[in-house]
């Protein structure tokens, strides 16, 4: 494997170069994005628990 590898044109190990950086890309902005969502889930999900809340609040209050 590696005398192959020696014995390659120069163009290789820029196409070798190019798929590991794009792998590491790859895997880096897909972590970042899993963040966001998560992040935007939370805050999307506090809206909703305080819209329940007001909600419970006004039902409360009408009864009164």
């Amino acid at each position: 494997m590696g005398a192959a590898l020696l014995a390659s044109p120069w163009w290789v190990y820029f196409v070798i170069a190019g798929i590991l950086l794009s792998g590491y890309l790859s895997v880096k902005y897909s972590k970042e994005e899993r963040e966001f969502e998560q992040e935007w889930i939370e805050k999307e999900g506090n809206v909703y628990m305080e819209r329940l809340a007001e909600e419970k609040a006004r039902r409360i209050k009408e009864r009164s």
